[in-house]
């Protein structure tokens, strides 16, 4: 099966946010958009992780879902990230994205409460009944302090038609074996940590939101297109040539080496983040110079 012939499928890239002094260069952004496509790309998501949304305002996360849906014009998939710590948040980026024209949402589990599984459960439906669009949840313990069971996914299932699916950024490749195994195979898992595309990818994960994309999109989708394809040699191939800027994406935050790369890489004019996030430090700058030159095909 090609990627193309589902929405929620391959290689869906969580885009960063490219700032200018106190604002946003959405101009940059757009441009990113476009290169998604050009590049063979099989989407984009907005305000994910590497977007940095935690530093952005509402209006903000709002305008970068509207000027993705614009530079998109129809050809490929946007996915709007609309999760917040606060639940009065999310349903108004939930709404905003699905009256905008998004043509999926995610929704992280709400971090640093730390809820209850019972109030995970409500909280996925209540937002569901605000949209009609495909739902996927966010499944990130490491940043959000909560891991979701699966008792609690089936009981979100029940409650919210409309959720299809999860990204799961977690070394637990054993919830994605029971979640599909519970829910078939048109549950929709996206892998969310670089290092386990292949892995989860072999056990029927059906693509990737993954940060290097930004980098070099049409490696990315390459790889997701071979385990589609079920030529799993070239699948592996894919995955060894990768291995070490996959790693890097974890010599800091992200998306600190990411927005390092993409600006020696002139994708992005400037490296600038908002506090507390920062640039590398300069042991890092220089490990991230030494990734580049040892491996040329970056630039191709």
């Amino acid at each position: 099966m090609n990627a193309a012939d589902h929405p929620l499928q391959g290689s869906i890239t969580p885009l960063i946010t490219p700032f200018k002094g106190d604002g946003i260069d959405f101009d940059t952004y757009a441009s990113l958009v476009r290169r998604h496509i050009e590049a063979g790309g099989h989407g984009v998501l907005v305000n994910g992780t590497s977007a940095e949304p935690s530093t952005l305002t509402i209006a903000e996360r709002n305008q970068l879902v509207d000027v993705a849906i614009e530079a998109a014009a129809g050809q490929t998939t946007v996915v709007a990230a609309t999760g917040s710590q606060s639940f009065a948040e999310t349903c108004a980026l939930t709404e905003h994205a699905t009256k905008a024209g998004a043509d999926a949402l995610l929704v992280v589990t709400p971090y640093y409460l730390r809820p209850p599984q019972r109030g995970l459960v409500e909280y996925y439906a209540e937002v569901g009944r605000r949209t009609d669009l495909p739902l996927l949840i966010y499944h990130i313990p490491g940043r959000a302090a909560v891991t979701l069971e699966l008792a609690t996914l089936e009981a979100i299932a029940k409650r919210t038609p409309t959720f299809c699916g999860m990204k799961h950024a977690s070394v637990e490749l054993g919830l994605v074996s029971d979640c599909l195994r519970t829910f078939g195979d048109s549950f929709r898992i996206f892998v969310g940590l670089e290092e386990l595309s292949l892995p989860m990818l072999a056990l029927g994960a059906c693509g990737v939101m993954n940060a290097v994309g930004n980098l070099v999109p049409k490696r990315i989708a390459a790889l997701c297109e071979a385990i589609l394809a079920g030529d799993l040699e070239q699948a592996r191939k894919h995955h060894y040539e990768l291995l070490d800027l996959n790693r890097a994406v974890f010599w800091d935050t992200n998306p600190i080496p990411i927005k390092y790369l993409a600006r020696q890489l002139g994708i992005i004019p400037s490296n600038e983040h908002r506090l507390p996030m920062a640039p590398p430090d300069p042991t890092v700058a220089k490990r991230l110079d030494a990734l580049l030159a040892s491996n040329p095909w970056l630039r191709d």
